[in-house]
């Protein structure tokens, strides 16, 4: 048995030890040099680490259902990875799903965005008043849910075995946690660096308060979505404003409770 159909048979223990270990260490480095103070430090994260809870159920199961379809798919050799020129070449295979995979992932966050029930749900993620590293897991349950249908429907389409998506889901969760940590880049490095890969410069773009900003930068992990398709954008450390201007109340987005509610209340655009 090789390394690689070990991760696979046993991925979501895999993938769950790997998200923690960055999680972690990120943590605990924004706590050494970020400067903000382990009590408040502790206060945030609690709020947003709950989230864990709600989430982690439904995504364990639903990834089950995508594991399937995977394997139906490949069984059938069903999927849009099929008509690719050589794609039985494993490098080919490989970097052609994991290119489709994440224009799937961008396109999905455009459709979180523009359709207001849909927003309503994701605007919990973009209400953190702070980004820190953990707000890569303030995500509402019901986008959870949201975001494992869209997955079935892009491995429907594609048709990746399971290997692709043990290698898509290990990059997109250093990226996506990365991201969202307190620490930007140099302005250089950032430039080099942005050209092709979501930055946590670039992404805490995404997290200011108001438009356009909100809706710039929605790369999952490569930004070249953002400049072919016009929605890229920059914005100086000092001039961004974390949260959602309709929802900038510490009482609403700073309590689990209330943030659960959001999503069935009235939606008020600004």
């Amino acid at each position: 048995m090789t390394v690689l159909s070990t991760i696979s048979k046993h991925q979501d223990i895999v993938q769950l030890a790997y998200f923690a270990l960055i999680i972690v260490s990120l943590w605990i480095s924004e706590v050494l040099f970020a400067n903000n103070g382990l009590i408040h430090k502790l206060k945030h994260s609690r709020v947003n680490l709950l989230f864990i809870f709600t989430a982690l159920p439904i995504q364990l199961f639903m990834i089950s259902i995508v594991l399937l379809i995977s394997l139906w798919d490949n069984r059938h050799h069903w999927g849009l990875i099929n008509y690719i020129p050589f794609h039985k070449s494993s490098w080919v295979y490989y970097i052609s799903l994991f290119i489709l995979l994440d224009l799937c992932e961008y396109t999905y966050h455009v459709i979180m965005h523009k359709f207001d029930f849909l927003w309503k749900f994701h605007l919990v993620h973009h209400s953190d008043l702070k980004v820190d590293v953990s707000t890569t897991v303030r995500e509402h349950p019901g986008e959870t849910f949201i975001r494992t249908c869209f997955l079935m429907l892009w491995v429907f389409l594609l048709g990746p075995v399971a290997g692709v998506l043990v290698l898509r889901q290990t990059f997109q969760t250093f990226s996506n946690i990365v991201a969202h940590t307190e620490f930007r880049l140099p302005r250089r490095a950032n430039k080099i660096i942005g050209m092709i890969f979501i930055t946590p410069n670039l992404h805490h773009v995404h997290h200011h308060y108001q438009l356009p900003f909100t809706d710039r930068n929605y790369g999952d992990v490569l930004s070249i979505w953002d400049r072919l398709f016009g929605t890229y954008a920059e914005l100086d450390r000092q001039e961004t404003i974390y949260g959602v201007d309709t929802h900038m109340e510490l009482s609403t987005n700073g309590r689990f409770r209330n943030i659960l509610k959001v999503p069935f209340q009235k939606l008020e655009r600004k």
